[in-house]
């Protein structure tokens, strides 16, 4: 068996291997006419076959360049457009810039880093201790999450100190609200909603009504 694995790879897949055969038995035209003439039909195939071509601008340009690079940049004919340089397609991808620091917390987040550092500059009085509770009542939420299913309001407050490197300091009368036994911290995005329904409900559902009929 012929495998693509054992083939020489293909410089533009999307035209497939038989527009790689048409290039090179087009290469073996002698009569630069002919051999011309071929190449605009080769042309006219590739258009056909990938015809998202036609979204971008100077199309015609794009599939000629195309043609030589399937050449290897090897192609004497008589084109409407200059063979490209090699080069000219060997551009690395510009790399994406990556935040300075690490996150300290994962489960708590980059957000609440810069909170912190919000609520660090705060004066002391009622603002800050009421800004330094809603944090806190959130970060126990992220908490929970992510990692058990209870914590306690000191590991939270530790948490906030820490965070801060000691910038903030969490008042001692502060308490978190109770939690309600009916709250539920599932992580997110594990249930995916079609028609405004979520399919793990809807398979429950099915479940208990199983039960029922038994």
């Amino acid at each position: 068996m012929d495998y693509n694995t054992s083939r020489d790879r293909l410089e533009m897949p999307e035209y497939g291997r038989n527009v790689l055969k048409m290039v090179e038995q087009l290469k073996t035209i002698e009569d630069r006419a002919k051999r011309t003439e071929q190449a605009r039909a080769v042309v006219k195939v590739m258009e056909i076959l990938n015809p998202q071509v036609h979204n971008q601008e100077n199309y015609e340009h794009k599939l000629w360049d195309h043609l030589y690079v399937i050449a290897g940049f090897d192609l004497d004919i008589d084109s409407p457009y200059p063979c490209p340089s090699p080069e000219d397609f060997d551009t690395k991808p510009v790399p994406l810039p990556m935040k300075g620091t690490r996150i300290r917390a994962a489960h708590y987040g980059r957000n609440i880093e810069k909170i912190l550092d919000l609520i660090a500059t705060e004066p002391e009085g009622e603002t800050k201790t009421a800004l330094i509770k809603s944090l806190a009542i959130y970060m126990r939420q992220q908490y929970l999450i992510w990692n058990k299913d209870s914590v306690a309001d000191e590991t939270i407050f530790q948490d906030i100190e820490k965070l801060s490197e000691g910038r903030i300091t969490v008042p001692q009368d502060i308490s978190l609200t109770k939690i309600s036994e009916k709250a539920n911290f599932s992580r997110p995005n594990l249930g995916i909603n079609l028609g405004g329904k979520n399919i793990r409900s809807r398979k429950n559902g099915r479940k208990q009504n199983r039960k029922k009929v038994q």
